[in-house]
């Protein structure tokens, strides 16, 4: 059974800031070709540099809400390493939802962004997958990851948006599982909570008191960076979870198990 994903072409979304900047340098440095991909030009250069002429890393930046955005992302990937073999969806927002604004558009929005992007990369990818592979081999074609959150489970009134959108990837992971199987492409998710997110730094900078209500509330007693996701991608990114589809992993220091959090971050 082996971890290695040495040689492998990756794509990474919501690559320029935290998690996903993170899971892009990590598989980067396990040998992998990543393209990484955001809608932050700006962030993508400052933390990844401008495209270089080679090297494994290279950047993409465009809103994968757009149809041909996606195309493009595909196109540029395989001029500049020849396939794709693994997909991490990691872009998010999160927005608050007022449950009883009837002009809120926030659960439209978060499932345009959460939902839709990742699973129209994961159909237009998972096309690719099926084009290059070799109908004479064995082994697994492809793996994509979803990332989401555990406000799936548990939520707060003001993520209602958010948890929809997040219990949404999860069951969009699961029917693409089935979906794809036949070709052998493997589709899982992670399900965090207690990781320090973008979004959750950017929230407990404003409201400092949410931090040590994390921690507290957290089996584990700490919130954990956005590198302890890393390993579990590239798991379930290598063969060593070769029989591992439409699983939902979860990484939340047992806060599932408790969850007696106030703070509306995930």
């Amino acid at each position: 059974m082996s971890f290695s994903i040495t040689g492998k072409t990756a794509i990474v979304t919501g690559a320029a800031n935290g998690i996903g900047l993170s899971i892009a340098r990590h598989l980067a440095d396990a040998g992998a070709n990543v393209m990484c991909a955001d809608a932050d030009e700006k962030q993508l250069i400052k933390e990844l540099g401008s495209e270089p002429d080679d090297g494994n890393i290279r950047v993409f930046a465009g809103d994968l809400r757009q149809r041909l955005t996606i195309a493009n992302l595909i196109s540029a990937t395989i001029d500049a390493f020849d396939q794709v073999d693994i997909l991490v969806n990691a872009s998010r927002q999160v927005l608050t939802s007022d449950a009883l604004d009837v002009e809120d558009t926030s659960v439209e929005t978060l499932l345009e962004q959460n939902l839709m992007t990742a699973l129209r990369l994961t159909q237009a990818v998972a096309r690719r997958m099926i084009k290059q592979a070799d109908p004479e081999a064995k082994g697994q074609v492809g793996s994509i990851i979803n990332l989401c959150s555990t406000a799936s489970k548990q939520t707060r009134p003001e993520l209602m948006g958010y948890a929809i959108a997040a219990s949404a990837v999860q069951q969009m992971t699961r029917s693409m599982a089935l979906s794809l199987a036949q070709h052998r492409i493997r589709v899982n998710a992670i399900s965090f909570g207690s990781v320090m997110s973008a979004s959750l730094r950017a929230a407990v900078a404003e409201n400092r008191e949410w931090r040590d209500d994390i921690r507290k509330n957290t089996p584990l007693g700490r919130i954990a960076s956005p590198n302890e996701l890393c390993e579990a991608v590239q798991f379930l990114a290598a063969d060593s979870s070769a029989f591992m589809t439409g699983e939902i992993m979860v990484i939340d220091g047992g806060r599932t198990l408790l969850d007696a959090v106030t703070a509306p971050a995930h």
